[in-house]
């Protein structure tokens, strides 16, 4: 079982955690899917991670999860890496089954959820047997790991990571520790695999980069993805260190309020830039309220000026009356 673009690694720069468009109706809006692909592409990112939290795949039924991956896959059709979330509950056995079914979509590599894995109060001997057990039932296919908060956060010992590395199955770590010194760590224990590391923690983008990160993956990108690939492609740039150092203090100084009512302010802030998306969430979120609002709004202003001074052309630009496939 071969996907077309397994054999090389994911790429370096920004992988965003992709949300999914609803109709008021509540339905998954996947014309609006398709335009928001696009839009990430426009971005310039360097690959898209599509059924994650973002995409608010605990809400998503089985098919809808699959057809939400089939739909990104469809219309990206091969000009970046796609990645999606392919264990979502149940046995080891249950979680390879569909491991096996959303690889089918075309994805490069399946996400797999470190807390579903073992029991919050097991022991890392028993998350390592059904790490084992998962690679072992789902033959070659590329997985990554992804250390999500829900149902709760699971953290991979850098030593164990390093080690699973090895078995040059695993592609793509989303990084979630905030901890820049085990992000070294894990770093230095995978050097040398077909392996990237993607920190989610954009407080920490500038070192992590430094420090041999392959980019980044932060629910940031979906209020300002042009900034986040920015900070991708300039980071390690001599001639734009001053503009790298003020371009993370923006990032540090608006932690909270981009995780404020998550993902429905993100719809929010995408909407008052210009595309057309639904406010619709079926996660119970925080309320948008008007001081929510406000703040998105200033937010907004502030990284509209920050665009500005970096030369950077917003991707709102269009009218995103882009050819769908």
């Amino acid at each position: 079982m071969t996907n077309a673009q397994t054999s090389r690694s994911l790429p370096q720069g920004f992988i965003p955690v992709m949300l999914t468009p609803f109709l008021e109706s509540g339905a998954v809006d996947f014309e609006g899917l398709k335009m928001l692909t696009e839009m990430y592409l426009e971005a310039g990112s360097a690959g898209l991670f599509a059924n994650c939290l973002s995409s608010e795949m605990f809400e998503l039924s089985e098919s809808e999860r699959l057809e939400v991956t089939q739909t990104v896959v469809d219309q990206v059709a091969g000009r970046v890496p796609v990645v999606a979330t392919g264990t979502l509950g149940g046995s080891v056995e249950q979680q390879a089954d569909f491991v096996k079914r959303i690889y089918n979509t075309g994805i490069d590599a399946v996400i797999v959820i470190t807390g579903l894995l073992a029991e919050e109060q097991d022991p890392e001997e028993v998350f390592e047997t059904n790490v084992k057990k998962l690679l072992a039932l789902t033959e070659e296919i590329p997985l990554g790991f992804y250390e999500c908060p829900v149902p709760y956060k699971r953290l991979i010992d850098s030593k164990l990571l390093g080690e699973l590395v090895q078995t040059r199955r695993i592609v793509y770590h989303k990084d979630t520790c905030l901890d820049i010194g085990e992000v070294v760590n894990r770093i230095k224990a995978t050097e040398g695999f077909r392996f990237g590391l993607y920190d989610a923690y954009i407080v920490n983008a500038t070192a992590s980069l430094r420090a041999g990160a392959a980019g980044l993956s932060c629910i940031q990108g979906n209020i300002y993805p042009e900034l986040v690939v920015w900070i991708c492609n300039h980071y390690n740039d001599a001639s734009r260190t001053a503009e790298a150092d003020r371009l993370q203090a923006f990032f540090n100084d608006s932690m909270d309020i981009v995780h404020t009512a998550y993902p429905v302010i993100a719809k929010y802030c995408l909407q008052k830039r210009g595309f057309p998306i639904s406010l619709y969430t079926r996660r119970e979120v925080d309320a948008l309220t008007e001081e929510v609002k406000d703040r998105a709004d200033k937010l907004l202003a502030e990284a509209d000026q920050l665009r500005s001074e970096l030369g950077i052309d917003s991707v709102f630009k269009s009218s995103f009356a882009v050819p769908l496939k």
